[in-house]
């Protein structure tokens, strides 16, 4: 008998697939080759990285996908912790998630929407006077904290307005949020199969742009080898990130212990040859010293190809990628709240299921008005920066749940067992304990402000705990 706290199972497999593809593509395939060309200095290393965080993710997916067919229930990597580490890990995880991990992500998303809509229809701005008013924070030389809240207000209240709007669309219900992200999906990957066509077959490119293919002697613009490559996969990881997103609807997927594992792996193979095709063609284009000096590549790309229409081409591209994917991560991470509250470790409110809509329609609203919060701090590209590192610990000891479940769990139903275990699992938990160790040292500042923000969450466990009874699992 359905109550007033329990989902439904209403998504299909294809909506499961698009929801892995929608939930990574979106704004850094559009930004991030320029920046890495600029770190790495030539096109083969940029492809190797492309490439190599695709691989990693997708061993990340397969690994996690075992997980996924064990305990296919709503909000995901939060009930795996559970089920791994107990409730304190569990409740870090999702604290993270509504802190900065999901919520930074729809605010940085759906500015970036907003900032690509401007080319169209240009935002109000307040007199530098008003656009001043705020404060910086220095840590030494370097700034760590920018807070100007009415600096570009208009694509601030933009961005809110889109926010707040797909918040809405989610709210009324999980198809038609799903039916939503199935569009856009599409739209996105048709306008990519555009972009890559026309920049490969409008007679501007030249394949010398791949030479020399990799730094002679070993000469990084960073002067780092490590350093560069560091950088560079995180914003490849930016990029990639949100194949784990499907699981946070477990509950609401139909054959879950089944679907779920296939989606993320069809997914995420998909979007890696995506990725690679589309540098592909922003190479054969464009030489690497113009790449890492472009603000918005595929629009200089475009241009380059074919005129200055390519440029409206790739904006309208953009719009479609972002809005969809600011649709998608809305969509899945307010399960992780409902999970949390239904376990007694967040507010409970934030457990109702609307009656009507079946969707976790508190929970929907709250992280709309945080990530709507957020984007007024002006914060947000900082807290991406962040995210990315925080991310990959809880990727991590996500993967080593694999073995701790095998223990734990022996006899457990496995409809999809990890690929290659257990030597892929393996070797996924030491490259994220290097890559999270490599992080903190090349940059220090994002890794402490990342692990200040997930600690702020702890005084409120033990709040939740006194108040709820440590959980009802």
């Amino acid at each position: 008998m359905e109550n007033k706290h329990s989902l439904v199972q209403r998504l299909g497999l294809f909506t499961a697939v698009t929801i892995v593809i929608g939930s990574m593509i979106g704004s850094g395939i559009f930004k991030k080759s320029a920046s890495m060309s600029g770190e790495l200095g030539a096109p083969g290393i940029v492809l190797i990285i492309w490439l190599v965080a695709g691989i990693v993710s997708l061993i990340g997916a397969l690994t996690n996908a075992e997980v996924a067919g064990i305990l296919p229930r709503a909000g995901g990597q939060y009930v795996y912790f559970r089920e791994m580490y107990g409730n304190f890990s569990a409740y870090l995880y999702g604290w993270a998630i509504f802190a900065v991990i999901q919520t930074g992500s729809i605010a940085s998303i759906a500015y970036v929407f907003s900032g690509y809509f401007e080319y169209f229809f240009p935002a109000p701005q307040l007199s530098s006077g008003w656009e001043a008013w705020g404060f910086s924070l220095k840590w030494g030389e370097q700034v760590i904290l920018d807070l100007y809240p009415l600096k570009d207000i208009g694509l601030k209240m933009m961005t809110i307005l889109l926010i707040m709007f797909l918040s809405t669309v989610n709210y009324f219900g999980v198809m038609f949020g799903g039916v939503v992200q199935n569009i856009f999906t599409i739209l996105k990957n048709i306008a990519i199969a555009f972009i890559v066509v026309l920049a490969l077959t409008a007679g501007a490119g030249s394949a010398a742009n791949f030479s020399p293919f990799v730094n002679s002697a070993f000469q990084y613009p960073t002067g780092s080898l490590i350093g560069g490559i560091v950088l560079a996969l995180s914003g490849a990881f930016w990029a990639y990130d949100g194949w784990n997103n499907i699981t946070y609807l477990g509950g609401e997927v139909k054959n879950p212990q089944r679907n779920i594992p296939k989606a993320m792996i069809f997914g995420m193979s998909f979007v890696i040859i995506v990725y690679l095709l589309v540098n592909l063609a922003y190479f054969y284009v464009l030489p690497v010293d113009v790449m890492k000096g472009s603000s918005f590549v595929a629009a200089d790309v475009m241009k380059h190809a074919v005129g200055q229409w390519g440029g409206v081409f790739v904006s309208i591209a953009v719009l479609i990628s972002t809005f969809g994917t600011t649709n998608g991560t809305i969509l899945v991470s307010a399960r992780v709240y409902y999970a949390m509250a239904k376990d007694g470790l967040f507010f409970r409110k934030l457990e109702d299921v609307h009656h009507k809509y079946k969707t976790p329609g508190t929970s929907i609203i709250i992280q709309g008005i945080w990530a709507s919060l957020i984007t007024m701090t002006g914060t947000f590209d900082q807290l991406t920066d962040m995210l990315i590192f925080v991310s990959w610990i809880f990727y991590g000891l996500g993967a080593y749940g694999v073995f701790v479940l095998r223990k734990k769990m022996p006899n457990a139903e496995r409809p999809y067992k990890a690929f290659g275990y257990p030597i892929l699992p393996g070797l996924f938990v030491i490259f994220s304990a290097f890559f999270v160790g490599f992080s903190i040292w090349y940059n220090v500042r994002n890794a402490v402000f990342g692990l200040l923000l997930v600690a702020i969450g702890i005084p409120l466990y033990f709040y939740f705990k006194k108040q709820n009874g440590a959980g009802k699992v």
